[in-house]
């Protein structure tokens, strides 16, 4: 979960860091990662849990009423006892803490870790591979593309809790006052965007921080930023579809068919709730994000497709979405593995889990998909989920994400940002941050080409 409704308000004894970081890469080639992942100084197995013994499991999270859940597994589960701490998301709080803990020696036992940040943890040997705990004997219980996110090679690092297929969020009032379809392709919603425009308002904006965003956008077109060619990572972010994808909206910008501010920040939620902005692109948490934002316009919401490249597509991407992951160094393994599986799957847990707005379940079970339409009302009545899941079914599963994307993002939106304010074009942005990321990656001591 990585941008929702929240937003309202070393280890490896013995090893040199250069190999370590290099055999990430080889993982997720399908090497072996040999000796990742090891949960005891010594190198050796850890006992577990004795048969009758009492533990507590540490978790840390950011999920809005994740205590529900843990309090229904702990009166279930009184021998495995799971305690909460709550860390902080913003700015990317909760990773440095759990990199510190990491490098301490003290992380917790399972946390929260989103799909695109799963790579780093990787180069920190700081997950434990969990197929020797059995988890593959649970793959079919998740979302195909979910469960591909956190597997390198042969190994599982975590399992997939929910995640945010996108979709265009649209002020319908608007759209039939103006006499103005939703677009189903990019060519339609220029034409809408221009429409639009001629109104005195703006169909969307363009914020140059988003890089969460413009990833999926570019995922939808077809990018593969990231790849693996032996023990080297291959770095794409100037490739073809991402150079689509940044002249389409440079050209939006450069004809002011769009706002550039940044969105989810107080003047974006004013255009939203006064109509000035009247689509947003968003992802399936973004419905308590407006219900929470812009309260005065219920009812006037519905949610359509993402608009497609070529008519006819059914191609999508997601934004944000988050696994459960079990760190290294636990001492019991098998438990925590046993919470993860059961905190995503449980309908009762993931019952609770929606209940709060936690974006579309990684499990394929255990809910229905009128439970997600927690805000009917808001969207004027409309099964607006069903959008959201049929868009998770078209999410391109070969999509990989590389290590340092807190970095990367970072770059996106220093360059972005610049770029808007000196008139570059966008493209100029792609071969920037590509050059700045290789640069990252080899001062972690990874072999690294531009793909």
């Amino acid at each position: 979960m990585s941008d929702t409704a929240r937003n309202r308000n070393t280890w490896m004894s013995g090893a040199p860091r250069r190999a370590v970081l290099g055999g990430a890469a080889a993982a997720a080639a399908g090497f072996a990662l040999a000796g990742c992942g090891s949960n005891d100084d010594g190198g050796g197995e850890p006992k577990g849990r004795k048969k009758g013994e009492k533990i507590t499991l540490t978790f840390w999270s950011w999920v809005p009423g994740i205590d529900k859940p843990v309090a229904l597994w702990n009166s279930k589960n009184p021998e495995v006892r799971v305690k909460v701490e709550k860390v902080s998301a913003v700015d990317g709080a909760q990773y440095a803490k759990m990199h510190a803990a990491i490098k301490a020696g003290n992380p917790p036992d399972v946390g929260q870790i989103e799909y695109p940040v799963v790579p780093s943890f990787l180069v920190d040997n700081g997950l434990l591979d969990l197929t020797k705990y059995g988890v593959a004997e649970h793959k079919d219980m998740f979302v195909g593309w979910q469960w591909q996110q956190s597997v390198f090679g042969k190994a599982v690092y975590a399992v997939p809790q929910a995640s945010g297929p996108m979709g265009l969020f649209i002020r319908q009032d608007l759209f039939d006052k103006w006499g103005i379809e939703p677009p189903t392709t990019w060519d339609e919603y220029e034409a809408a965007a221009t429409a639009i425009r001629k109104k005195g308002a703006w169909i969307e904006t363009f914020s140059a921080t988003n890089g969460n965003r413009f990833a999926g956008l570019a995922w939808q077109a077809g990018a593969r930023w990231f790849g693996t060619e032996g023990d080297t990572w291959t770095v794409s972010i100037d490739d073809e579809p991402t150079r689509k994808v940044a002249d389409y909206w440079y050209e939006l910008a450069r004809r002011k068919l769009i706002k550039t501010i940044p969105d989810r920040q107080n003047a974006w939620y004013k255009d939203v709730q006064t109509g000035s902005i009247a689509s947003w692109l968003g992802a399936s948490w973004g419905d308590a994000l407006l219900v929470g934002n812009a309260p005065g316009t219920a009812g006037k919401w519905r949610v359509v497709p993402m608009p497609q490249w070529k008519k006819g597509d059914a191609s999508y991407a997601n934004w944000g979405g988050s696994t459960t992951a079990v760190f290294a160094k636990t001492k019991y393994p098998k438990d925590a593995l046993a919470f993860a599986i059961w905190l995503n799957t449980d309908p009762e847990s993931i019952k609770l889990l929606i209940e709060n707005g936690y974006g579309t379940p990684g499990a394929k079970q255990g809910y229905t998909t009128s439970q997600l339409d927690v805000h009917k009302d808001f969207f004027g009545g409309q099964a607006y989920s069903k959008v959201f899941d049929e868009a998770s079914k078209g999410v391109d599963t070969s999509w990989k994400w590389g290590p340092a994307t807190d970095t990367l993002y970072q770059r996106l939106g220093d360059a972005f940002t610049a770029a808007i304010g000196d008139g570059s074009d966008f493209r100029s942005v792609l071969k920037k941050v590509q050059g700045e990321t290789i640069t990252d990656l080899k001062e972690k001591g990874l072999k690294v080409k531009a793909g």
